[in-house]
């Protein structure tokens, strides 16, 4: 997956097969887009490549669409994902603050990846437990009305895990 050609990523047949369904179906380019992303995890550049090989569809396209939802990664996030959210009861509690503390506690900024791959933050716009704001997600787990103070321990438990 690291090579640089559209023709040299392989794509599983879950994947293929999704995408020979859906790209006859106007106004499929999302659905593809988050099935490649579940996949992989995010859409590298390989794969943006032999999409647009597959569908027809121009490469700036696709990037465009990409680049607009902020729910398409377009790196490799980490082993545990970190969200925090900033919906409007989040953020008025702190959720931006925890971004920050998180990403100082782990020495990464904006859009990117511990050294040792184990850690990434992204904010998100919801996560639908708007009377536990603040909210912090790792993965499937949830953990609400947080403080800073309570980010190294959420944190330790993933550690070495």
């Amino acid at each position: 997956m690291a090579n640089s050609t559209a023709g040299e990523i392989d794509f599983p047949s879950e994947l293929s097969s999704f995408i020979d369904e859906w790209k006859i179906k106007p106004g499929s380019l999302i659905m593809i887009l988050h099935k490649t992303q579940e996949v992989f995890g995010f859409i590298s550049r390989p794969a943006a490549e032999k999409l647009s090989l597959l569908t027809g569809i121009p490469l700036a396209r696709i990037y465009g669409v990409i680049t607009f939802y902020h729910f398409f990664k377009t790196t490799k996030p980490g082993k545990h994902k970190i969200s925090v959210c900033l919906g409007t009861a989040c953020y008025l509690k702190g959720g931006a603050d925890l971004i920050e503390e998180a990403r100082s506690l782990l020495g990464i900024a904006e859009d990117q990846v511990t050294e040792d791959g184990q850690f990434s933050i992204d904010p998100v716009r919801c996560v639908g437990c708007c009377g536990l704001a603040p909210v912090l997600t790792v993965g499937n787990d949830t953990y609400g009305k947080l403080t800073k103070d309570m980010l190294p321990g959420i944190i330790a438990k993933y550690q070495n895990v």
